[in-house]
Parts: structure tokens; C-alpha cells; sequence
């Protein structure tokens, strides 16, 4: 008869690995993914670097699922700024929230968006930026619908955004740049979609 986890003794794995996940989203935070390793996890957790890989095979199966994490959380504020209003203000919007979120926590964005790192965590990258391009992509949508942009293909026009929102972002993010970027983003998409833009 195959062993069963009492809840107990499940609550308790389930618990260990919550610890691991917080404290490796600390290290990446603060180290980026060069400076994160299994040791560096479980001494910021407190506990031996055997624990750790009994919820995770390493480094990389590790990262790939706080980048499922953290990636949801961000697309999720992305997508509900992203849900109403004009195109102009949708667009605004998004850019504000990726690009602002961004820069409020430069080292893990930039192994988000742009670090060296392993083939399984840069096949979860793509699932983040595919993402973020759906939700320009409603934007977009909306706003032909709506006559307020010209026609055109909401799929290249939205990954257009997204590879240049993200290029712009890599250099504050890697060198901790204090210039603001943002104001320049969000008038580049406008122009870059046809927004109208009333001049008073």
C-alpha cells in the first residue's frame, strides 16, 4: 500500500516551501539570479541547503517558479489598469504600471525582464512577456473598435510596445539609473499606435 501524507505532515512540506519561495524572492530581490543560489536560499530561510531541494530539483527549477509567481501578480495589475477608459488613458496606464512597478524593484525587473539565465527560466520569460502583450493587445483592440487609433495588427503593434518598453527599461534597471523613463514610454506608445492626442 502506497504511503499517504497525513494533512499534518502536508501542511507542514506545504509550509517549508512558502518559507523557500519568500526567502528566495528576498535573494533574487537583493543578489538578481547571478547572486541566487540553493545555499544562498536556504541561509536567508534558515535552514540546511538539503531542504531546499526537497521541494525543488535547484537553482533553475527554483527561479522558474517564483518568475510564475511574481509574473502573475504583475500581469494581473497590468491587466485590470489595462480594462477601462479611452485608448490613451488604457495605454498610459499599462506603460505607467509596468514601467513604475519596474523601477520600485530594479534588481528582480531586471532578472525578470532582461539577466542571463537558465533555458527553463527564460522559457517562463516568454510566458510573462506573451502576457503582457495580451494586455496591450485589448488595449489596442478596444481603441480601433472605438475609432480612436487607425487600423491595424493589434498582435505586432502590442509586441512592438512590449519589446520597447522592456529594451528601454534594461538600462536603468542594470546600471540603477535615477533618470525617469516613464514620461518618454507612455508618449512613445501613443505615437506609436496613432493616438490622438488633443492639444489645449
Amino acid at each position: 500500500m502506497p504511503y499517504r501524507r497525513t494533512p499534518a505532515v502536508q501542511a507542514r512540506l506545504d509550509a517549508g516551501r512558502t518559507k523557500l519561495l519568500a526567502a528566495a524572492v528576498e535573494v533574487l530581490s537583493t543578489k538578481g539570479y547571478a547572486g541566487l543560489s540553493v545555499a544562498s536560499v536556504a541561509a536567508a530561510a534558515g535552514v540546511s541547503a538539503g531542504s531546499v531541494y526537497t521541494h525543488f530539483d535547484g537553482k533553475s527549477d527554483l527561479v522558474v517558479e517564483i518568475f510564475r509567481q511574481v509574473c502573475t501578480r504583475e500581469v494581473a495589475a497590468v491587466v485590470a489598469v489595462a480594462a477601462h477608459g479611452s485608448t490613451s488613458e488604457r495605454v498610459t496606464a499599462v506603460v505607467q504600471t509596468f514601467a513604475g512597478r519596474a523601477l520600485k524593484n530594479r534588481t528582480m525587473a531586471y532578472a525578470l525582464l532582461a539577466e542571463p539565465v537558465d533555458p527553463a527560466v527564460d522559457a517562463e520569460r516568454l510566458v510573462f512577456r506573451r502576457k503582457f502583450t495580451a494586455a496591450f493587445a485589448d488595449a489596442i483592440v478596444a481603441g480601433i473598435a472605438a475609432g480612436e487609433i487607425p487600423d491595424q495588427d493589434a498582435a505586432i503593434s502590442a509586441a512592438g510596445l512590449v519589446g520597447a518598453v522592456g529594451e528601454v527599461l534594461v538600462g536603468p534597471l542594470s546600471s540603477h539609473e535615477s533618470v525617469d523613463v516613464v514620461p518618454g514610454l507612455v508618449a512613445y506608445s501613443l505615437r506609436a499606435l496613432g493616438v490622438r492626442i488633443e492639444h489645449t
